[in-house]
């Protein structure tokens, strides 16, 4: 057998040629030479050529001619302007909502940090998460508990879903301060109701911390109209802005000035530059800002807001979840019969933007796959993700990928 599916291929290329956001690929820089099949985009996303461009035009210009000047000019608003432009075209946010600065961990910190402060205060010690999520999360609100003393309260979905809202109730009473949970999981892809988790954990007075890591920029989220609290994502995943870019967080205008962040910074003061003794913290968001931002890390996040602005983040999601159907379609019918698996949620509306195989050699296979330039790749025990970026991820990437998995598999 040479790992050629039947009909695969055609099929992946009449698809390719249907899909209206086909002329995006072209969008991406493309290495030499060219990855036959880059699955890895949910870790990892393409660079823009436009992020190139900008990066030259920033080094040449605000940075190299206007130097100093260009914090007075730009930089100092930068991160609320581009925290409103990914909150309206992304998030569903309102202005004064997003901001954007310091790497996913610190901000998942410091919000969760500023929850678990005020459900103290209020006498709800719980906090609620489940053993599925990404590890950070569960390092950083295992740190907080041992700062404030608060209660962690776990939750062991099923690892091939995650958390439900029928799950989650039972966990729910007068002591739950706050639940940190993530929108789309990060290993099965299982995606939460954000809407109802959100309004049953607000039954029962706590506050709501989403991670939207494997979210933001290629589902819906929808933060005002859930009526969320709080928020945080990375922008190197799906919104493509190279490794080590920055997170976001979000902060429901009702909380601003109730919550007090932890990392008090010259940044968040009220007034930066008078430098005086004692914080003050700035009005509105920005109070949640610490230290200087990343501008240089903050142009790839800019240029794929302003893509998907362009094309409409519906289109976007549409394609992701058709990307999904074909990994699901082809698997089924090509490759069960070589043991593999499809440990993902089966329904679309329950299924983020990468879909999970299963193997008992898994890391052998992806280990082999990258030899060959096939790129997804692998998490513990037994988990080859295949990551389906809409914007720069074509279905003929996708069948080559199955196509070398069923030749290695013979």
């Amino acid at each position: 057998m040479s790992g050629r599916l039947p009909g695969v291929a055609e099929r992946a290329a009449a698809l390719d040629a249907a899909d209206p956001l086909a002329w995006c690929r072209a969008e991406f820089v493309e290495g030499e030479p060219p990855v036959r099949a880059y699955l890895d985009g949910n870790s990892l996303g393409r660079p823009l050529r436009a992020t190139a461009a900008r990066l030259q035009e920033l080094v040449v210009g605000a940075w190299g001619t206007r130097l100093i000047r260009s914090w007075d000019e730009q930089w100092m608003q930068l991160p609320l302007e581009l925290g409103d432009h990914l909150g309206r075209v992304c998030l569903g946010a309102a202005p004064g909502q997003v901001f954007v600065g310091d790497s996913t961990t610190v901000l998942l910190y410091k919000l969760l940090r500023a929850a678990v402060a005020d459900a103290m205060e209020r006498g709800r010690p719980q906090l609620v998460l489940d053993t599925e999520n990404f590890p950070t999360n569960r390092y950083v609100a295992e740190g907080v508990a041992a700062e404030t003393g608060a209660e962690l309260v776990w939750l062991s979905p099923d690892p091939a879903r995650g958390v439900e809202l029928e799950h989650l109730r039972e966990h729910l009473g007068e002591r739950t301060g706050v639940v940190l949970v993530s929108h789309v999981a990060y290993k099965s892809s299982w995606r939460a109701d954000l809407a109802e988790i959100t309004a049953a954990a607000r039954e029962h007075g706590a506050l709501v911390l989403w991670d939207l890591c494997h979210s933001a920029g290629v589902l819906p989220v929808d933060l005002d109209a859930a009526d969320v609290d709080l928020a945080v994502g990375c922008s190197y995943k799906f919104l493509n802005a190279g490794p080590g870019g920055p997170a976001f967080g979000y902060v429901a205008t009702r909380l601003q000035q109730r919550l007090s962040q932890p990392v008090q910074g010259w940044m968040g003061h009220a007034e930066p530059f008078v430098m005086g003794p004692g914080y003050r913290p700035a009005e509105g968001v920005r109070r949640f800002i610490s230290g200087t931002p990343p501008v240089l890390a903050m142009a790839g996040l800019a240029d794929t807001v302003e893509l998907v602005d362009r094309v409409g983040l519906e289109a976007v999601t549409t394609k992701a979840l058709a990307l999904g159907a074909f990994v699901v379609e082809v698997v089924d019918e090509h490759l069960a019969g070589l043991g593999v698996g499809v440990a993902s949620p089966r329904d679309p509306g329950r299924r983020g933007a990468h879909v999970t195989l299963t193997h008992p050699d898994a890391r052998e296979l992806c280990r082999r796959l990258w030899e060959v330039d096939v790129v997804p790749d692998f998490r513990e025990p037994d988990v080859v993700r295949l990551g389906l970026a809409p914007l720069s991820t074509s279905y003929a990437e996708v069948a080559t990928a199955l196509e070398e998995i069923a030749r290695l598999l013979d």
